[in-house]
C-alpha cells in the first residue's frame, strides 16, 4: 500500500473521533490494553510526562518537547488532533514519523487490528508508543487525546502528570458540569506520581487535591507559584516578550515565544511550574527553558495557535473551538483594532453553539462554512443559529470559498480570522 491508501484504509476501517464524533469513543481501556500486551508494553522503555486539560494541553505539550530537545534528550512527542498530516501526531525530535513507518505498522500488524478493530485514536496511541520504544526515545511527551480516566494514553507510568484547566469541552462524554469533567481529567493522576494543575480554578481545585491525596502524589497548582506578563506584540516582529515571576522571589525571568495568542501566557506559566518540578530530576537548566520556548515552532512543528498567515490584510487562523479558548482569542481579535474584521468560520455539529457564538463581534462580516469531514454542521445551519446572536453573513460550501470571499473584500487594513474549528483551520493552513 501507499502511504495515502494506508491512511485511507484507517480511516474507513476505525472509527475515528476527530471524523464523526461520539460514535468513535469507547468509555473502557480493554483495546488499549490488549494492544499494549500485543507489542510488549513499549511504554514502559522511555520516561514520559502526560499532559492533560481543556485548553493549552498542545501548547503545552509542544512547548516541554521543545526544552527536552534543547537539553538534549531524543524525545518523542504525541499529539492529538493532526491539522493536515496524520505523521504530526507521532514526533521524534521534531521530525514526524516516515511514512514508511506508518505503511509497515498496518502492514505487519494488521490481523491484530482486524480482530481488535480499535478506535483510530486507540490504534494510533499503539503506533506511538511502539515507534517511540524502537526509535530508543529517552522521555516522551504525551497529550491526553479526550478526558484523562480513560484515554488511550493513561497506561503510561509518567514522571510527571500534569492537568492545565478545566473547560467546557466534550460535556457529552466526560459529564456535565465542570466537577464531572474535572473527576475524568484528574483520572490521570498515578500513585506517587506528582501533579502540576496550571490553572487554579475554585470550584475544582479541591478536586485535584483530594485525589491527590489519596494517590500519595505531590501537588502544586502553576498560578500559585508564578504569573507571565505577556508584553504587547507587533505582528511584524515574529514574535513576543514575555516576563515571569516566582512568588516569593524579587527577580523576573524574561523571554520571547513565537507563540503570540494572548492564551499562551498561562501556558507559560504552568511550563515554568513543569520545568521546575523535573529540572533537578533531567538535569535541565534555565537556557533549556527560555531556548525551548523560543524555538518551540522550529524545534517541533507547532501550528494553529494564533497564527498569521498573511499580513496585508492581516490573516490569522485559531483552532480555539471552547468558550474558554475563544473568549481570549475573541478579545485578542478586538483589540487590534482593524478597520473592518473579517470572520470565516464553522463547526463541527455536535458543538453547542449556545456557549461560543455569544463570544463573536456583531459588527464583522461572517463567511460561514463547513469543513470537508463527515462531522462538519451545515453551513446553512450554522448561518441560522448565528443570526440569533446578531451574526449576519453569506454561506459558502468550501473553506476556500470562504477565503476567497473575505480576501476580495477585504482592504489592506482588514482582518481576517479563520477559526471556530480545528479542522476548519487545518484547511487553511
Amino acid at each position: 500500500m501507499t502511504y495515502k491508501e494506508t491512511i485511507e484504509f484507517l480511516y474507513s476501517y476505525l472509527p475515528a473521533y476527530h471524523r464523526i464524533g461520539k460514535a468513535a469513543y469507547k468509555d473502557n481501556l480493554d483495546n488499549t490494553q490488549a494492544l499494549d500486551e500485543y507489542f510488549g508494553h513499549p511504554h514502559r522503555k522511555f520516561r514520559s510526562i502526560h499532559i492533560a486539560g481543556t485548553n493549552g494541553k498542545g501548547s503545552v505539550s509542544h512547548m516541554m518537547a521543545s526544552v527536552l530537545q534543547e537539553a538534549g534528550y531524543r524525545t518523542g512527542l504525541y499529539t492529538s488532533p493532526h491539522l493536515k498530516d496524520f505523521r504530526e501526531r507521532i514526533r521524534v525530535n521534531g521530525s514526524m514519523i516516515p511514512e514508511e513507518e506508518v505503511i509497515g505498522f498496518v502492514e505487519k500488524h494488521h490481523i491484530i487490528i482486524e480482530n481488535i478493530k480499535p478506535s483510530f485514536f486507540e490504534m494510533s496511541v499503539a503506533m506511538a508508543f511502539d515507534f517511540f520504544a524502537r526509535s530508543e526515545v529517552e522521555i516522551a511527551v504525551v497529550e491526553v487525546g479526550l478526558g484523562g480516566r480513560l484515554d488511550s494514553t493513561n497506561i503510561i507510568s509518567p514522571v510527571l502528570s500534569v492537568i492545565t484547566n478545566i473547560g467546557h469541552d466534550h460535556m457529552d462524554l466526560l459529564g456535565g458540569t465542570l466537577e464531572k469533567v474535572a473527576i475524568e481529567k484528574a483520572g490521570i493522576i498515578k500513585e506517587h506520581v506528582p501533579v502540576i494543575i496550571g490553572e487554579k480554578q475554585e470550584t475544582i481545585s479541591d478536586l485535584f487535591t483530594a485525589k491527590a491525596n489519596e494517590t500519595g502524589s505531590e501537588i502544586c497548582f502553576a498560578e500559585s507559584n508564578f504569573s507571565c506578563t505577556m508584553e504587547d506584540f507587533d505582528i511584524f516582529s515574529g514574535g513576543r516578550n514575555f516576563i515571569i515571576k516566582e512568588t516569593g522571589r524579587r527577580e523576573t525571568i524574561s523571554g520571547l515565544t513565537p507563540l503570540i495568542g494572548d492564551y499562551q501566557g498561562k501556558n507559560i506559566t504552568t511550563l515554568f511550574q513543569v520545568f521546575k518540578s523535573v529540572k533537578d530530576t533531567l538535569n535541565l537548566n534555565e537556557c533549556n527553558l527560555l531556548d525551548g520556548i523560543r524555538n518551540v515552532i522550529k524545534n517541533t512543528g507547532i501550528q494553529g495557535r494564533f497564527q498569521i498567515l498573511n499580513k496585508s490584510p492581516l490573516i490569522i487562523c485559531d483552532t480555539a473551538h471552547n468558550s474558554e479558548g475563544l473568549e481570549y482569542v475573541m478579545r485578542q481579535v478586538a483589540g487590534i483594532g482593524a478597520r473592518k474584521v473579517h470572520m470565516i468560520i464553522g463547526f463541527v455539529s455536535d458543538k453547542d453553539l449556545s456557549l461560543v457564538l455569544p463570544l463573536f463581534p456583531v459588527n464583522a462580516a461572517y463567511y460561514f462554512t463547513r469543513a470537508a469531514i463527515p462531522r462538519a454542521l451545515d453551513e446553512h445551519i450554522l448561518q441560522s443559529k448565528a443570526e440569533a446572536y446578531g451574526l449576519n453573513g453569506r454561506c459558502y460550501s468550501t473553506v476556500d470559498e470562504a477565503l476567497g470571499a473575505a480576501k476580495s473584500a477585504a482592504s489592506g487594513s482588514d482582518l481576517i480570522f479563520i477559526g471556530g474549528s480545528t479542522f476548519i483551520v487545518a484547511e487553511i493552513i
